[in-house]
C-alpha cells in the first residue's frame, strides 16, 4: 500500500505517493495562494494529491491513509488546524475535508513534528525513538520525537524550541519577548551579527559583501577572514547553548539540524559538540548524544506526513 503526504507552507502545497520503503515515488507541488479562503487552498491541496497519485499510475483506492504537516498548532487529535497565521487559518478541519474527498483516514501535524518523524522513519536518526529537530531558517523551529511518537504538547502547542529563553533581557524576537533562542540561533540571526561585525570593521570581507547570507559569513570564515571567523565562533556557541538546553531537559539519544545552515556540515557541527560536551550537565560523562546533520532536506515534509 501507498500514503499520500502533503507538505502545506505558506507559499507551495507539495503532495507525494511515498511507498512502504519510505520512498517517494511521485511528487505535485503547486502554488499555495495563501491569500485565499481555506477551502479553496484545501481543494488545491486535493488536486496535488490527485495529480500525483496519477503520475504514480494510482488511485486513492491503492492509498492506505493521507498525512498532512501544517505550519501552526495542530490539534492532531481532532485532526484541525488550530491557527496558521502565514495561511490565515482558524480552526480548521483539514483532516475531515480530506477524508470527505479521498474515503480514507487522515492525519495531521506541524510541519517540524513531520520533518523529525521523517529523519526517524527514513534519514539520519533511523534506528532511534528518542530524536529532536531543530531547523535553521528565518525563526528556530523544533520537533520532538519521545518513543518513536511525535510529542505534541497540550493543545498541539509543544516543541516550541526557538522560543526558549536564551538571554535574560537580549535581542527582541518575532514572538514578542526579549532573548529568545531563535533571536540568536535562526539565519536571520546570522545575518543580524554578521551586518553589525560588518559595521564596526570595514576592512572585513563582510563590509565588502553585495549582500550578506549564511553562505556568505561561512565562506569568508572559510577563506580566513577573522571578523567573520569570530562571528560563525560565537554563532556556534549561541547554538550549542540551546542544544545544550535540550540535552539537559530531555537526554535524547540524537538531535539532528536542519535548515540551510546545517550544509556547512562539520564547521557547524563540530563547534557544537565540542559546547555541549564541555557545558552539558555531568560533562562529558553525561547523557551526550549523536549531534548530526539532517539528511532529508525538502523531501522531510512529504515523508514525514506520510509516516504520521
Amino acid at each position: 500500500m501507498y500514503r499520500i503526504g502533503i507538505d502545506l507552507g505558506g507559499t507551495n502545497i507539495a503532495a507525494g505517493v511515498v511507498d512502504e520503503g519510505q520512498h517517494i515515488v511521485a511528487e505535485v507541488s503547486l502554488p499555495t495562494g495563501a491569500e485565499r479562503p481555506a477551502e479553496a487552498v484545501v481543494a488545491d491541496i486535493c488536486r496535488a494529491a490527485e495529480k500525483a497519485m496519477e503520475k504514480a499510475g494510482i488511485t486513492a483506492a491503492h492509498c492506505a491513509s493521507v498525512g498532512i504537516g501544517s505550519p501552526g498548532t495542530c490539534d492532531s487529535a481532532n485532526g484541525v488546524v488550530v491557527r496558521a497565521y502565514n495561511l490565515g487559518w482558524d480552526h480548521v478541519p483539514v483532516c475531515r475535508m480530506l477524508e470527505e474527498r479521498f474515503h480514507v483516514p487522515c492525519r495531521l501535524s506541524n510541519d517540524a513534528n513531520c520533518a523529525a518523524l521523517a529523519e526517524q522513519v527514513a534519514g539520519a536518526a533511523v534506528g532511534h525513538d528518542n530524536v529532536v529537530l531543530i531547523t535553521l531558517g528565518t525563526g528556530v523551529g523544533g520537533g520532538i520525537i519521545i518513543g518513536g511518537k511525535i510529542y505534541d504538547g497540550m493543545r498541539g502547542a509543544g516543541a516550541e524550541l526557538g522560543h526558549t529563553l536564551l538571554v535574560l533581557d537580549g535581542e527582541p524576537c518575532t514572538c514578542g519577548r526579549r532573548g529568545c533562542w531563535e533571536a540568536y540561533s535562526s539565519a536571520t540571526a546570522l545575518i543580524r551579527q554578521a551586518r553589525q561585525a560588518a559595521a564596526e570593521h570595514p576592512e572585513s570581507l563582510l563590509a565588502g559583501a553585495e549582500e550578506i547570507t549564511g553562505k556568505t559569513v561561512f565562506d569568508a570564515a572559510d577563506r580566513g577572514d577573522e571578523t567573520a571567523n569570530a562571528v560563525v565562533d560565537r554563532f556556534c556557541d549561541y547554538l550549542g547553548a540551546g542544544v545544550t538546553n535540550i540535552v539537559n531537559a530531555l537526554a535524547p539519544e540524537v538531535i539532528l539540524i536542519g535548515g540551510g545552515i546545517s550544509r556547512q556540515g562539520e564547521r557547524l557541527l563540530a563547534p557544537v559538540r565540542r559546547y555541549v560536551e564541555k557545558n552539558c550537565f555531568g560533562g562529558p560523562e553525561g547523557a551526550i548524544p549523536i549531534i548530526a546533520a539532517a539528511r532529508l532536506g525538502n523531501d522531510a515534509g512529504i515523508i514525514g506526513a506520510a509516516a504520521l
